[in-house]
């Protein structure tokens, strides 16, 4: 808590009037980064370029509060256990809005719900891993890479949807 109130230029006093305990703490900063990328993803997406508008909305989201999306990768998998399960609801709530999304495409209108989730569910794990890049990148050409190859990985799973075929 120290390391926090010095960082941004506040006495553990001032701290506690906001916030009961650095949990509190984080779960407001996780919770305001997702809302964060929802409504920057909300409308936004161009039809014609759903996967290099998802990239940019992502690499956006992430630039503007990389302290924030720091903390979600280093506590989505060894944190505090509340902030842990927030993180995970709030991933299962992404995927579930994709997977609703991607119903509304041609073609995958008539997947079955559960091979939906699974597309859905690929292409969020591609993009947290997009997301744990982009944190400490620091030049404009190695994030240039970085989003030069997430868009490459999203087409190939893209590709991979032709060959697919749901059952009900």
């Amino acid at each position: 808590m120290r390391e926090v109130t010095r960082e941004v230029g506040i006495v553990p006093a001032a701290f506690y009037r906001h916030f009961e305990s650095m949990e509190a703490l984080g779960l407001v900063l996780i919770d305001e980064s997702f809302r964060a990328l929802r409504d920057a993803r909300a409308g936004k997406l161009d039809p014609n370029r759903v996967i290099e508008s998802s990239v940019e909305i992502l690499i956006a989201s992430v630039a503007d509060r990389r302290e924030h999306w720091r903390l979600i990768g280093r506590e989505r998998n060894s944190g505090l256990s509340v902030l842990r399960y927030a993180i995970r609801t709030e991933i299962r709530l992404i995927t579930s809005e994709l997977a609703t999304d991607l119903a509304r495409f041609p073609g995958l209108h008539e997947w079955s719900t559960e091979d939906l989730n699974v597309l859905a569910s690929l292409f969020v794990n591609a993009m947290i891993l997009i997301a744990e890049a982009i944190e400490d990148t620091q030049t404009a050409e190695a994030m240039e890479d970085i989003r030069r190859l997430a868009v490459k990985q999203l087409r190939m799973i893209a590709v991979g949807i032709a060959g697919w075929q749901s059952s009900p």
